[in-house]
């Protein structure tokens, strides 16, 4: 999946002009307990705003509160333009970026605005790979990596109708194990299909309904 199957588009994203004063900033991310926003001169992305970079500046003013938020510009404050993404990136790779900043703008080569993508969008993303929303029984198992395993995987569960909610693999530079997790929906044969598994050379780790 790539990062723009997934960013909010431009028309849904909420944003500050880099000409708006700090107050009208904060009263944005405040209303839609955001931590971020990006800012726009025109389409033209500029940078992001985020709490941290507001507060910060508020201490190093040596300004009294209501002068600093009333007197203060967006673009005084707002930096990190060289955070932003151009749609075509693989979503997972997002993750470190986002893992201590709220929010990645995606823009055109111009630097004209399309969307961001948010640490909240890629989790969301990341639960659903998982099968988090939904329940369903959750199996661990290691495979010796060759060729075919997961079209015979993919046989077995055909062969007991099993509905996979998700199957993520792991230890992709593992050149003789591969460690994967599956999660199907509960049925009464779940018990035969693990032992299936087993005797397929799949080494089941652990199994939990959730």
């Amino acid at each position: 999946m790539f990062v723009k199957s997934v960013m909010i588009p431009k028309n849904k994203c909420i944003t500050v002009n880099q000409d708006d004063t700090i107050e009208m900033a904060l009263n944005k991310l405040e209303s839609h307990q955001i931590d971020g926003i990006p800012v726009l001169n025109d389409e033209k992305f500029v940078g992001t705003l985020t709490r941290y970079d507001l507060y910060e500046n508020f201490f190093f003013s040596e300004q009294a509160k209501e002068e600093y938020m009333k007197n203060t510009l967006v673009k005084d404050v707002a930096g990190h333009v060289e955070k932003i993404l151009n749609g075509n990136e693989v979503f997972e790779k997002t993750l470190l970026d986002l893992k201590d900043f709220p929010l990645l703008a995606v823009v055109d080569e111009y630097m004209n605005f399309l969307g961001a993508v948010t640490r909240f969008d890629v989790l969301e993303q990341f639960q659903s790979a998982f099968g988090t929303k939904r329940s369903g029984v959750r199996i661990a198992f290691t495979s010796v990596e060759s060729e075919g395993r997961l079209a015979r995987l993919a046989d077995i569960a055909r062969h007991f109708h099993e509905q996979i909610i998700s199957l993520v693999t792991f230890d992709e530079t593992d050149k003789l194990i591969r460690r994967m997790v599956m999660k199907i929906e509960k049925k009464d044969n779940i018990q035969k299909f693990i032992e299936k598994l087993e005797t397929s050379g799949f080494r089941i780790l652990d199994v939990t309904e959730d």
